[in-house]
């Protein structure tokens, strides 16, 4: 018999995926997509390395005591957009970008992306049931 008070693990395990795994998974990465990379896929890999840190940069500014910064309200406003999925959206649309561009190579930052990205996306979708 379960109690009102237990937690849904499903959606703690999204929530946990959607601050503390993703975009720090996507950044390692990106980092790695822009030293092997070439041309255009390493400008979009740089891109996406840039949006990870930010987010990430966003997310622990409170333990960081950075939230006095004038464009911490801005950017928590814009991670709480769409159920905070919106800018993790757009960092995967760029992630992805970097893996079609001309120049990109080792297909396994793909493979694992796109481990990360199911991951995250079944997750966002058990959690609506």
């Amino acid at each position: 018999m379960s109690s009102l008070m237990e937690p849904n693990y499903t959606l703690l395990a999204f929530l946990f995926a959607q601050k503390f795994v993703y975009a720090e998974a996507v950044f390692v990465l990106a980092l790695l997509r822009a030293l092997l990379a070439t041309a255009a896929a390493r400008f979009s890999a740089l891109l996406a390395a840039a949006l990870a840190a930010a987010i990430t940069l966003t997310v622990f500014a409170p333990a960081l005591n950075l939230q006095a910064h004038p464009v911490y309200p801005v950017a928590t406003r814009a991670l709480d957009h769409g159920q905070g999925m919106t800018a993790l959206l757009c960092l995967m649309a760029v992630m992805l970008a970097s893996g079609v561009l001309p120049g990109h190579r080792h297909r396994w930052i793909d493979a694992l992306h796109g481990l990360l990205c199911l991951g995250l996306l079944g997750l966002w979708i058990a959690t609506m049931f």
